[in-house]
C-alpha cells in the first residue's frame, strides 16, 4: 500500500524539516481533490484529476493509490467513465493515509 522506502529516501534527500512541509502540502493537496471526487466530479473532469492524484501519490510512496488512479486516469481517456470505481480509489486512499499518518507519528519508518 505504501512504498516506505520511497519515503525514507524522500526524507533523507531533502531532511526532516522540509519533508513534514511536502506531508502537509501533499495532504492539503490531495484532500482538496478528493473533496471534488467525492462530491462526484464531472466526467470530463475526472481524468485531469485523476492524473494530479496519480502524480502527487507517486510522489509520496502511496503505490496502490497511484495504481487505481492511473487505471482510472486511462479508462477516463477511453472514455470509459463506468468501469471507474471510485468508492475503491477514494477507500484505499482513506487507508493509504490513516496507515501513513499512524506510522509517521509512531515514527516507524526508517
Amino acid at each position: 500500500m505504501i512504498d516506505w522506502d520511497k519515503i525514507a529516501e524522500l526524507r533523507n534527500d531533502i531532511g526532516q524539516e522540509d519533508f513534514d512541509e511536502v506531508v502537509e502540502l501533499f495532504l492539503e493537496e490531495v484532500e482538496e481533490a478528493m473533496e471534488g471526487l467525492r462530491a462526484g466530479l464531472p466526467a470530463d473532469k475526472l481524468e485531469c484529476c485523476l492524473h494530479f492524484l496519480k502524480g502527487s501519490a507517486l510522489n509520496l510512496g502511496f503505490t496502490a493509490f497511484s495504481e487505481l488512479c492511473a487505471k482510472g486516469e486511462a479508462a477516463s481517456a477511453a472514455g470509459d467513465y463506468t468501469s471507474i470505481d471510485l468508492c475503491e480509489v477514494i477507500q484505499t486512499y482513506d487507508a493509504s493515509k490513516a496507515t501513513f499518518l499512524k506510522t509517521l507519528e509512531n515514527n516507524d519508518t526508517a
